[in-house]
């Protein structure tokens, strides 16, 4: 299965959205350009690598991802 990271610069999802987007508990990642947002149990769960996720991160994702910028980043 692939992996998605979808970016948000204008409208901050709410936790119901951002945990089905990642399917499961929030983990907040802080980024260069923003919030990170992944499945905090994806290591656990086995879930796939995500390649794009990794690369912004700087580190290894595995799972769905949101990028939060500008305006749609959590406080």
């Amino acid at each position: 299965m692939s992996n998605t990271t979808t970016i948000m610069t204008t409208s901050r999802p709410s936790l119901e959205e951002a945990q089905e987007a990642v399917g499961g508990f929030v983990e907040v990642i802080p980024v260069e350009r923003g919030q990170l947002l992944v499945n905090e149990e994806g290591l656990i769960l086995q879930l796939s690598p995500n390649p794009t996720a990794s690369q912004i991160a700087g580190r290894p994702i595995v799972g769905n991802a949101l990028l939060l910028e500008g305006d749609a980043k959590w406080e």
